[in-house]
Order: C-alpha cells, then sequence, then structure tokens
C-alpha cells in the first residue's frame, strides 16, 4: 500500500482550517479573564506606588471605555423606533453591540461571533440605514476585533478579519439598493487588526527573550557555581594528598621508632601506609574528573598566608596602593584555611584593581581565639573604569571558599563610594597544623636499628610515587609534595 503524498498546497490549506475550528469554534467558549498589568509593567515604573494597585487594571479600563463609546454612538446613532421616544427599550437595544465588547473581558472568541450575528439583528432595529453595519455595530465590531486580535494569537486574529470580509462580500450581494459600509469597516478592520498584532507580537517577542536571558543567567550562574567548585577541589586535593603523603610517612617510619616492635603493630603500620597509598591513588582519579582540559598542576605548593607579603607586592606594582594590618598572635592555621584566606584576598584585591582604578586598599588579617578573621577595603575610583574582561566569578568563589569552610562573609560597598569584604573563618580551638616530615623526623628510640631511620624516611617519597605509579593507571598531574622539614604545601 503506497502512502499518498500531498502538495504543499493541501497541507498549508488542510493547517489553516484546522486552526479555524481550534481557534473559532474549539475554543469560543474558553473562559479566558484579561489579566492585570504585571508589577514589571513598564507603565508601572511610572506611577507612584501608592496608586499603582489601581493602575495595573488599565486594559480593563480600557475596555470598559470602548463599551462606553459604542454605546453612546450606538444610541445617538439610530433612529427612534417607539413613536420618536428614547425609551428604556431603545437603551437596551443600543446596549447590545456594548456588551459584546464589554464580554471580550472573559471570553474574546464568544465576543466576536456574538458581535458578528447581531450585526444584521442591529441593522433592522436600529433603523438608520447603514447597512450590513448601524453605527453601534460598526464601532462594536471593531472595537472587538481589536481586543480579540490583541488577545488571541495572530492566527485567530486573522481568520476573524477574513470571516469579517467573507460576510461583508456576502452582505454586499443580498443588499443591492442599499448604501454600504462594508469597504470602509474591512479596511478599518484590516487596518486596527494588522496593527494590534504587531504590538503583540512585539510584546510577546520581548517577554520571551526576558525569559530566555533569565534562563541563561541562571544557568551562567551554575555553571560559574560549578567552574568555582572545581577550583577548589583541584586546590584542596593538593592539601589533602599533602596530609595523606604525612600519614604515610609517619606510619612508614614509626616501627623504625620502637625497639623490637610486635608483628601486630608492624602490620598495623603498613595497613595504614597502605590506605593511605590507595587514598592517594583514588585522589589522583577524582583530580582525573574535576581537572579542566587547560589545567597544569602547579609546580610550587599552595600558597599561605606566609605568601601575603609577595602577593602584596605584587599588587603594588600594578599601581594599587595596598596596607596590611595584623592583629592578634600569628600562628599557623589549617592548610585549608590558609590557602582560602590567600585565595579570598588575592580575588579581592583583583576586584578593586578592575573596579577601583586609583584608589588605595587596605587588607587586615585578624587572628582570634575561634578563627581568622579578614578584612579588604577599598576606596572609590579616581581613574577610569575599564570594562572588566573577568566572567564575573569573584564573588561567587570567595562565597563558595566561605561556605565550605562554614564561615561567613559580607560583600557590600561603602559610604565613601568604595567597596568592603569582610570574612570570617572558624578554626576550632584544639586542631594544629599537623607538622610534615618533622615527626617523621625524630632520633629513634631503637640503636640496632637507627642507622636505617634516616634511610628510610629520605627514601620513604621515592617509595610512595613507585608504588603510586604501580597500582593506578591515572596519572597525577603534580607530584607529591616532598614532606621537607618547615615546608607547607
Amino acid at each position: 500500500m503506497t502512502e499518498k503524498t500531498r502538495s504543499p498546497e493541501f497541507a498549508l490549506a488542510q493547517n489553516a482550517l484546522q486552526g479555524l475550528r481550534e481557534d473559532l469554534f474549539h475554543g469560543a467558549l474558553a473562559y479566558r479573564p484579561l489579566p492585570a498589568l504585571k508589577p514589571d509593567a513598564p507603565l508601572l515604573h511610572w506611577i507612584p506606588a501608592r496608586l499603582r494597585r489601581y493602575v495595573q487594571w488599565t486594559p480593563h479600563a480600557v475596555v470598559l471605555g470602548m463599551a462606553l463609546l459604542t454605546l453612546a454612538v450606538a444610541y445617538t446613532g439610530s433612529s427612534p423606533g417607539f413613536g420618536g421616544a428614547r425609551d428604556l427599550a431603545h437603551l437596551l437595544i443600543a446596549a447590545a453591540p456594548a456588551g459584546t465588547v464589554a464580554l471580550t473581558l472573559v471570553r474574546p472568541v464568544l465576543a466576536w461571533w456574538l458581535s458578528l450575528a447581531l450585526t444584521p439583528v442591529m441593522v433592522v432595529l436600529a433603523g438608520s440605514g447603514d447597512y450590513p453595519w448601524s453605527a453601534g455595530s460598526f464601532v462594536g465590531h471593531t472595537a472587538v476585533m481589536m481586543v480579540v486580535a490583541a488577545r488571541t494569537r495572530p492566527r485567530t486574529a486573522a481568520w476573524t478579519w477574513t470571516l469579517t470580509a467573507l460576510y461583508a462580500i456576502l452582505a454586499e450581494g443580498a443588499g443591492t439598493g442599499y448604501s454600504s459600509n462594508s469597504g470602509p469597516l474591512v479596511v478599518l478592520n484590516g487596518i486596527a487588526v494588522a496593527l494590534v498584532t504587531l504590538v503583540s507580537l512585539n510584546r510577546s517577542t520581548r517577554r520571551e527573550v526576558v525569559a530566555e536571558r533569565t534562563v541563561t543567567a541562571v544557568e551562567r550562574d551554575k555553571r560559574t557555581l560549578l567552574e568555582e567548585r572545581t577550583t577548589i577541589a583541584r586546590e584542596l586535593h593538593d592539601v589533602v594528598a599533602h596530609h595523606m603523603s604525612v600519614v604515610a610517612i609517619q606510619a612508614e617510619a614509626a616501627p623504625y621508632r620502637v625497639e623490637n616492635p610486635p608483628p601486630e603493630l608492624e602490620q598495623a603500620f603498613a595497613t595504614i601506609r597502605e590506605n593511605a597509598v590507595i587514598a592517594l591513588t583514588e585522589l589522583r582519579r577524582v583530580l582525573g574528573v574535576v581537572r579542566a582540559e587547560d589545567y597544569e598542576a602547579p609546580d610550587a605548593p599552595q600558597p599561605t598566608l606566609a605568601d601575603i607579603e609577595r602577593l602584596l607586592d605584587n599588587v603594588r606594582d600594578t599601581g594599587l596602593s595596598v596596607e596590611k594590618v595584623v592583629t592578634g598572635a600569628v600562628r599557623e592555621l589549617p592548610q585549608g584555611v590558609e590557602l582560602s584566606a590567600y585565595r579570598i584576598i588575592q580575588e579581592a584585591l583583583s576586584n578593586s584593581l578592575r573596579h577601583a582604578p586609583g584608589a588605595t586598599a587596605r587588607v587586615e588579617i585578624g587572628y582570634v581565639l575561634g578563627g581568622l578573621g579578614l578584612r579588604v577595603v577599598n576606596g572609590p575610583a579616581t581613574g577610569r573604569v575599564q570594562p572588566s574582561p573577568g566572567a564575573g566569578h569573584g564573588i561567587t568563589g570567595m562565597r563558595e571558599r566561605v561556605t565550605m569552610l562554614d564561615g561567613e562573609m559580607t560583600a557590600e560597598a561603602t559610604a565613601d563610594g568604595g567597596y568592603e569584604v569582610t570574612v570570617f573563618l572558624p578554626v576550632p580551638l584544639g586542631t594544629p597544623e599537623p607538622p610534615a616530615a618533622a615527626a617523621a623526623g625524630v632520633p629513634p628510640a631503637r640503636s640496632a636499628r637507627g642507622a636505617q631511620d634516616t634511610t628510610a624516611v629520605l627514601s620513604l617519597d621515592t617509595s610512595l610515587d613507585t608504588s603510586l605509579d604501580k597500582s593506578s593507571d591515572t596519572s597525577l598531574d603534580k607530584p607529591l609534595d616532598k614532606p621537607a622539614g618547615g615546608d607547607r604545601a
């Protein structure tokens, strides 16, 4: 059985008739109340706040105004039909086309059908001599067409105008001898529908653009958040790897510090070292997942607060005057806290360079009992602010680092036009930074194996690298930090 190939013209006609059925027949009785203006409507921006709740009903007032205009035209434009007296019955007749206009507030398609159906009735009842539209029907039908064009799809508006024109042609053929006003109405309705449709399409396009921009902004924020978290994960990988290497070193060296250790103790330390090596291997795999394509492992250890002065010197070389103030008893903090503090200060100063050229900055570092306080503040810009080439990740990255450490952060403009970033990073009491190799270098307690201690500790880092190479097929971009005494990753 062969399938019939339909011509494009047939498909176009089929789609058009389907649209006619869906828009003007199936949806004729649909209840579609006219909504009020949204709070972000451009019109409301110019209105005082206390009046906005009234102005938001402007569309309803416009429709009711057109209904009153239709009532006035229908009432004054028709000739007396009841012995010259304009009585209540005459007013009710004039209210018919006005009612169809008001009906567009809730059922626009049904209002159009009623307006078209009332046209021949109004010609007979009005008795004004206008054909095929009385004065009230002329104004009322035009108003209904405009509201329908504004409240429905362009296809629906096109069908209403087409059927109106078809009715006008049929009325012309049936009403010979009358002075026809079909031509002016069809032309006027066509112009009105076209203009309203264009305005409606323009508004719809703007709403779609705004919605698309909103979605894009949300996706961009999510991507920025993921990028910052990935950066933090890469940096913390080095910190965790450093600590795991210290665990492995100490587990390897511990048996040499006890004379004649029992086999159970040696086996326990061997298990600790084995698990540390496995953890380092898994860290390699994790880094392979979070590593960017263009990421290169740093050759130097991750920076700490001890490197702040070098950072400030680099910033001063770029033209930003920076003052550093340190309060409290300076002490060594956990490596993750020091790394995050360094990155936060670095990003805050970078923002000062980008957004406040010519300003002065002040970096305050406060060592308190429960943690570390940071404050980076810059004055107002004295030079021209150039467009920033950055991706806008600075504040997001700082907040992510602070959140990771359960800290607090505020970033806001100052009264003099500058900017201030304040951060507190909690450090629980009793969590000092574990030494790197100093613990492993404690003089041995067992003379029989004391000669082997130094060799075992110094060669342990090489053995760790060899073990990792054998146990993992994923290469770590950064070699393990060597636990030399006094160095901090």
